[in-house]
């Protein structure tokens, strides 16, 4: 057991390091090696993962499926067992790759949630905060995530030194640190500049905190405040089930798409590292081009 709890803390250390992957991702690669792990114990007496042959992996997915689990989580638990093999084999643990005699369950595409812009016009028709920092902050906050579609970590990741009002852009920390640079409107830098000035005469910043979004005891924002800050101004105009930060990151790209933006440019702002990620906006395009068409084509 000693070995193979060694070899699963090798394997985290090296898509940490080596990979980069974000704390959220390690937690659950984490927790589905210790699933796998204690399946594999209780039901084959196997009690080195390393060893597991595909007999086994397929099992646990049979029973995965079985318990109702869904196939898009199914194919996060492949995915890590994949990487985990793969590290084992090229590390000398294992001799084989179960994971190449194992294949993934059908998923039926998800379109992404957005919200419609009349809502969205509506919605960042702020009145006036004054002197109220956080209600300013909170507006700031929810004006950046449309602006610019960046993810909830970046937001948070986002330092004073990062804004830069005269050329109106923000820089962000995306997925394994990579760096880009996001353009902002007027609208936003003049949020973001009477934010930053009310922050500054509060003295709540005079801890020296480096991040442009703090708590109101001038600390890091953390995640789950993001959420409920969004949740609780999204509601105000929608009913759908999910209303998180990244259905704003969403409505973003369908609304640049909608209005002409091309592809790649959409691509570079929100990080993709790929055309593909980026394509199925496309379909939220289509489906609006479709609604229009019956709507107005006398024979449609």
């Amino acid at each position: 057991m000693l070995k193979d709890r060694l070899l699963k803390d090798r394997f985290i250390t090296f898509i940490e390091v080596e990979k980069r992957y974000s704390p959220h991702t390690l937690l659950a690669y984490r927790q589905d090696l210790a699933q796998f792990s204690s399946f594999a114990s209780q039901n084959y007496a196997i009690h080195h993962i390393e060893l597991a042959d595909h007999h086994v992996v397929r099992s646990w997915f049979v029973s995965l499926i079985e318990a109702g689990t869904t196939p898009r989580t199914i194919t996060r638990k492949m995915s890590t067992l994949r990487s985990f093999f793969r590290f084992a084999k090229a590390n000398g643990f294992s001799g084989l790759n179960p994971m190449l005699r194992v294949s993934a369950p059908k998923m039926s595409k998800r379109l992404p949630i957005s919200i419609e812009e009349e809502k969205m016009d509506k919605l960042i028709t702020f009145p006036q905060s004054g002197d109220k920092l956080i209600e300013l902050r909170n507006e700031a906050i929810l004006l950046v995530f449309y602006a610019t579609g960046i993810r909830l970590s970046e937001l948070t990741g986002i330092r004073m030194d990062d804004v830069d009002l005269v050329r109106g852009s923000i820089r962000v920390t995306g997925k394994r640190n990579k760096e880009r640079i996001v353009p902002i409107g007027v609208l936003v830098v003049e949020h973001i500049h009477r934010y930053m000035k009310l922050l500054s005469a509060s003295g709540i910043s005079e801890n020296k905190n480096p991040f442009l979004f703090v708590t109101d005891e001038g600390k890091q924002l953390y995640p789950k405040l993001v959420y409920r800050i969004v949740h609780s101004w999204l509601a105000e105009v929608c009913t759908n089930e999910k209303l998180s930060p990244h259905v704003l990151r969403h409505t973003f790209a369908t609304h640049m798409l909608n209005n002409g933006a091309d592809l790649n440019t959409i691509k570079e702002i929100l990080g993709h590292s790929s055309l593909a990620a980026t394509q199925v906006y496309t379909h939220n395009s289509i489906t609006k081009l479709k609604s229009v068409y019956k709507q107005a084509h006398p024979r449609a």
